[in-house]
């Protein structure tokens, strides 16, 4: 059998693609991320064995999709967002690779597009964006500043908001405008989802009591949000669910 690595998408779990939805309904295990919704997780069969990753380090994750693929099960690993955009994915095919293990990708929509357009904000934008710089603020000290803050069009951060005050602080001593519009989605495209919009100089602050997971975008793309997140919001989920392929 075969070990998927599928994308769960960015919250909303009306979201999922049909392929890895199918996956889901006819898995024999499934291994998910902490931030996969519960609707989702409820799609897996009822006999289907369920293991969440929260507390096993990615070494464990890694040894843990050989071993359930060596046993002859149709597993799937569901991941937030897609696989391969800060989601490990990689590390975990390698693994699947190097011990002999089938594996197939089934890419997710990626919260680097889907949580700005939750929120009225698109990335790119004829005239005001050509270009997305996208980057993790996990470690706020492996980012070049200086390379960013003179990048054009739209800088997209991952993680970044725990590390958003030191980050903003080094753009803007490096040349970045203060007054360059910023906002910070946090669990974007969900019911619960909260966007707060700010110039760079004082996203930080006003963004400080956010929840995570959450989604930095610096750039002059935020301002349409003004407009467009007039009509931004999230898909129907358990509906969307059922009436899926």
């Amino acid at each position: 059998m075969t070990v998927f690595l599928v994308g769960a998408g960015p919250g909303d779990p009306g979201l999922i693609t049909a392929r890895g939805l199918e996956l889901v309904r006819s898995c024999d295990a499934l291994v998910y991320d902490r931030l996969v919704s519960p609707e989702l997780i409820d799609e897996a069969p009822v006999g289907a064995i369920r293991i969440a990753r929260d507390r096993l380090e990615q070494t464990e994750i890694d040894e843990l999709l050989v071993r359930l693929g060596r046993r002859g099960l149709r597993v799937v690993r569901l991941k937030g967002g897609d696989p391969f955009v800060f989601g490990r994915g990689g590390e975990e095919a390698l693994a699947l690779a190097e011990a002999g293990v089938a594996f197939e990708i089934v890419p997710g929509v990626s919260s680097l597009s889907a949580v700005p357009a939750s929120a009225g904000i698109p990335i790119t934008h004829r005239g005001v964006s050509s270009q997305v710089t996208v980057v993790s603020g996990h470690d706020p000290g492996e980012l070049d500043l200086d390379a960013l803050a003179a990048c054009p069009g739209t800088l997209v951060i991952f993680m970044g908001l725990q590390a958003l005050p030191q980050i903003v602080r080094g753009l803007v001593a490096s040349g970045k405008r203060p007054e360059t519009p910023a906002a910070v989605i946090a669990r974007g495209s969900t019911a619960g989802a909260e966007t707060v919009v700010a110039e760079l100089a004082t996203i930080a602050d006003a963004a400080r009591s956010l929840p995570t997971p959450a989604l930095v975008v610096i750039g002059d793309v935020v301002g349409l949000s003004d407009v467009l997140g007039r009509g931004a919001g999230s898909a129907a989920s358990a509906i969307a669910l059922a009436a899926a392929v």
